[in-house]
């Protein structure tokens, strides 16, 4: 792997805030990352990064910063209404999504649109519109970054949760000690609607789809999210910036007593999600920045995005986010959880 020396980082994350990697590498080969990691296990972990679509950086990355870069998808197994397919850790998610689709495959419509590589989807249990990745999702391979040892993990080994994974809660240490290179998704030829979340049938039945397929969702989707969320190539952002809060359901009926417009959806278990959204938003903070003079902000049309205007440092960002969180917090007794990886 060729490594650059004091290697800008603006363009890797999609709120565009100033970094520097003292040292870069772009991964295209597992082979090459295996014989990298076997020799400089010892050293400091590297920092592993994908399309730097959930990464919040306040600070330049001292470690070595490895993008996994590597591109392919193939169809492993074809058996039915039942097909494997595979996808290298590079691979950009929307594409991929379009991709199964062209090859007649149901279960990841849902999930159009969304920024990020493959490799980086699993970390996040990416999800939107009552689907994650965590239902279909078969396997992934990993290389150890301290061995360079190959290790697979099933699904029921990445201990998926609501926009969590145990690539996630394990912390940096074992975010970076694994590096995701390719990701294997159970799909199927025959199409289960999932349409019940309300933005999805309100879209179809807007554009008189009356019986729709897996493409006529994915359109649906696309649409939703165009409307709704900037783009991170014209405005720096990282999507959805904070996780709906789950609660206890006593917690949910006591904000719902004071708050009767309250949206709330049933979550596992019996507890009860918040829409994060409306707490920031009744808190006051849609649209806002924390002064007339910074770059950072809440968008101002989904308070669940906090947005760079251009020039806005990771540590404003924060600020910003940090804030937030406070006045959530002294107004609901909620505390937002951020979905990006902060540095």
């Amino acid at each position: 792997m060729h490594f650059l020396r004091e290697f800008p980082l603006t363009s890797f994350n999609s709120f565009g805030v100033a970094a520097t990697a003292r040292q870069f590498a772009a991964v295209t080969s597992e082979q090459d990352l295996m014989q990298w990691c076997a020799a400089h296990g010892d050293d400091t972990p590297p920092f592993l990064i994908g399309g730097g679509c959930n990464l919040l950086l306040t600070r330049d990355i001292e470690a070595p910063v490895l993008q996994l870069s590597l591109r392919g998808t193939r169809v492993v197994f074809d058996e039915g209404n039942t097909v494997l397919v595979e996808a290298m850790a590079g691979e950009s998610w929307h594409p991929f999504v379009l991709w199964t689709l062209k090859q007649g495959l149901c279960g990841l419509e849902n999930l159009s649109l969304i920024p990020g590589f493959v490799g980086a989807a699993p970390v996040q249990n990416i999800g939107a519109y009552g689907v994650e990745i965590a239902e279909t999702l078969h396997s992934l391979m990993t290389i150890n970054t301290q061995t360079g040892e190959p290790r697979e993990f099933v699904n029921s080994e990445c201990a998926f949760g609501y926009r969590d994974s145990v690539f996630k809660h394990g912390g940096d240490a074992m975010r970076d000690c694994y590096a995701i290179t390719r990701v294997r998704f159970r799909l199927s030829r025959k199409f289960t609607p999932r349409i019940d979340y309300g933005d999805v049938k309100l879209e179809l039945q807007n554009a008189a789809v009356v019986s729709p397929n897996a493409a006529d969702v994915s359109r649906a989707v696309i649409a939703i999210r165009s409307r709704k969320l900037p783009d991170p190539a014209v405005i720096g952002n990282a999507g959805s910036f904070f996780k709906n809060p789950v609660v206890s359901a006593e917690i949910a009926a006591s904000l719902k007593s004071q708050f009767a417009d309250m949206p709330h959806y049933p979550a596992a278990d019996g507890r009860v999600k918040i829409a994060a959204g409306w707490l920031i938003e009744r808190a006051g903070w849609k649209g806002r920045r924390l002064s007339a003079t910074s770059a950072a902000a809440v968008h101002d049309k989904h308070a669940l995005v906090l947005v760079n205007h251009g020039g806005a440092t990771g540590a404003e960002l924060w600020a910003l986010a940090q804030a937030v969180q406070a006045d959530v917090f002294e107004k609901f007794g909620l505390m937002l959880e951020p979905e990006p990886r902060i540095v």
